[in-house]
């Protein structure tokens, strides 16, 4: 097996090959508005800064049954692994890391006493950055510097680092001691790359980008690798064009020859052409009834807008009325409502901006009244790292279905000043007591707790949730609890407990009853100084009802020295490899998913 210093740099290696530091992405969803799930960062951004790389060091080591710990130093911030009896500094943001003379890896404090006793010795270089960038050229950094620091691997011989953005001398000014405290930004769990496809359904992921962020920053990792400070990326096997991805999800519902049916949480008194052979392609069973339908959208890459093409068409005094849930079906919010025959779009960004799921449903009234056609179109964001990019010669593609389950899930922004930005907490109509919601979720008693209800549509397999909280005394903290009988009886499957201002648990639990569709999850506080919850997260996972393997249509297309170039494939059983030739260095194009004819 691998040695903890080997998990430790295992763990550094996969934050350096998947987030560059930049300016971060924010969702307004956890803790400073951040991206604090490194599993999110590493397939939908590609980007964040240092206190979100920290973030995500601490998650993964913890994860991995390590103690880990987060610091603020001088213009950063930085995280440490315990292990062998002490702690040990993996800077992925940075991208670089120490040893000592005993070839383990240095910690933190390591390099502040060291630098310390080196600014001893030459205190006209304490905090002047043009000395420091003078001193460290043509290889003096690493002759005459501070012997820890000169043995990093990725500064260069002027003292630059692999990034070209920062070198030595940021170094020598962050572990000066000047700042140095305890600190970490917190982490949230949950999040999976879960692919699923429905007739008429396409996910197009493209190695380019259309200049579409979230939040509408401007990170350089939207910028050509080649040409930007991701350079060093190429060291680490990057093969994609830029780091930020644009592509589409889109869905086309086959109306007419009833297909559709399976991809639906709710057809009530609705009948389609196939059905009954009568116009328009889905129209009421009983015109004397509502009808209606009610279908999802789950993404695995985040919304960054949508667009609704639909045919209504109106019979006498009729109309289709659309409204879309982003809390799970809790609520509704009326999108438009038709009252004439005819095409028409509907622009969704300002409902599905910055989601990953939402709910659209049509009203049927009147009779005569029905639906020729549905359409949505997603532009998405996704990093292109993750992507199974092609090289010159030989590339085996594997392709992998595993099991049939979907995900409910809630999670929301603890700050009412993000409401319009994103879902709050609120929003999913939690009990609370003795918790009031201020920029967090806060006890304002010596008890108290939050409940929330989850539903799923089928029976729920596992609850895995948890929470990014403060506990400052030893007594204090949060039962993590569940209740499968409507909260007649709640059992403890977890404790997030004391002492510590910022701190994280994250925890699985499969023991669920057969047939469960509905479930209670409470965290129950109890505080004696200041105990809170800054973000949580819920996840129910279900089995698809409809779930099962299709064969699925793969399309590649990139380019060899200009030349366009195709490969499809049909992969026909759920576990499957082939093979793509390519004759020239390629530069890659996208990759596209759906359902095989």
């Amino acid at each position: 097996g691998m040695s903890d210093q080997e998990k430790a740099l295992a763990i550094w290696t996969s934050i350096v090959t998947h987030q560059h530091q930049d300016t971060p992405p924010n969702e307004y969803l956890q803790h400073e508005n951040l991206v604090l799930d490194a599993m999110k960062i590493f397939n939908v951004y590609g980007y964040a800064f240092c206190g979100v790389a920290s973030s995500h060091t601490q998650a993964l080591a913890r994860y991995l049954g390590m103690k880990a710990r987060g610091w603020t130093i001088t213009k950063h911030v930085i995280p440490e692994i315990f292990y062998d009896g002490s702690w040990h500094l993996v800077d992925s943001s940075m991208v670089n890391y120490f040893f000592k003379a005993d070839k383990s890896v240095a910690g933190a404090e390591d390099l502040k006493a060291e630098i310390a006793t080196w600014y001893g010795s030459h205190p006209d270089l304490l905090g002047n950055e043009p000395k420091l960038r003078e001193f460290m050229r043509g290889g003096n950094w690493r002759k005459a510097g501070p012997p820890t620091v000169a043995t990093t691997p990725y500064f260069s011989d002027n003292g630059w680092s692999v990034t070209n953005c920062h070198g030595w001398y940021d170094t020598m000014t962050e572990y000066d001691g000047t700042t140095f405290s305890e600190y970490e930004l917190g982490c949230s769990q949950g999040y999976q790359v879960n692919i699923q496809l429905r007739d008429g359904e396409c996910l197009t992921r493209n190695w380019s980008n259309k200049g579409m962020v979230n939040d509408h920053a401007n990170p350089d990792a939207l910028n050509a690798i080649d040409s930007s400070t991701l350079g060093y990326c190429r060291k680490f096997g990057d093969l994609a064009n830029n780091r930020v991805g644009n592509g589409t999800l889109a869905y086309s519902l086959p109306l007419a020859s009833g297909a559709f049916r399976g991809g639906m949480l709710v057809v009530d008194n609705i009948a389609s052409t196939a059905d009954d052979r009568k116009a328009p392609a889905v129209h009421a069973q009983d015109v004397a009834k509502p009808a209606t339908i009610i279908f999802r959208m789950p993404s695995s890459y985040v919304y960054l807008g949508g667009r609704l093409e639909f045919m209504p068409v109106i019979g006498a005094n009729g109309a289709v009325k659309v409204s879309l849930s982003d809390n799970n079906g809790l609520a509704w919010k009326p999108v438009v409502v038709a009252k004439q025959s005819g095409a028409q779009t509907v622009d969704l960004t300002p409902f599905v901006s910055n989601r990953y799921d939402y709910q659209l449903k049509f009203e049927l009234v009147g009779a005569g009244t029905g639906l020729d056609a549905v359409a949505v179109t997603h532009d998405i964001q996704h990093s292109q790292r993750p992507l199974p990019a092609l090289d010159l010669g030989v590339n085996t593609i594997s392709f992998s279905s595993e099991s049939q389950e979907g995900t409910v899930t809630i999670e929301g922004s603890t700050g009412s000043e993000n409401k319009g930005k994103q879902v709050l907490i609120t929003d999913f109509h939690p009990t609370m007591n003795g918790i009031e919601m201020t920029n967090l979720l806060d006890l304002t008693a010596n008890h108290g707790d939050i409940t929330f209800p989850i539903e799923a549509p089928a029976d729920i397999v596992r609850l895995r949730f948890g929470c990014h909280y403060r506990a400052r005394a030893e007594n204090e903290g949060f039962d993590l609890q569940v209740s499968f009988d409507g909260g007649k009886t709640f059992t403890t499957v977890g404790h997030a407990g004391g002492p510590g201002s910022r701190m994280d648990k994250w925890l699985t639990c499969s023991e669920v009853p057969k047939g469960t569709k509905k479930a209670l999850v409470r965290y129950a506080g109890t505080e004696t100084t200041a105990a809170c919850l800054f973000n949580i997260r819920i996840d129910a996972d279900y089995v698809e009802p409809h779930g099962g393997f299709r064969p699925i249509k793969v399309t590649y297309r990139w380019q060899e020295d200009g030349q366009d170039k195709t490969d499809v494939h049909v992969a026909s059983k759920p576990d499957e490899t082939w093979t793509i030739t390519c004759g020239k260095k390629p530069k890659m194009g996208a990759i596209v998913l759906e359902l095989a004819p």
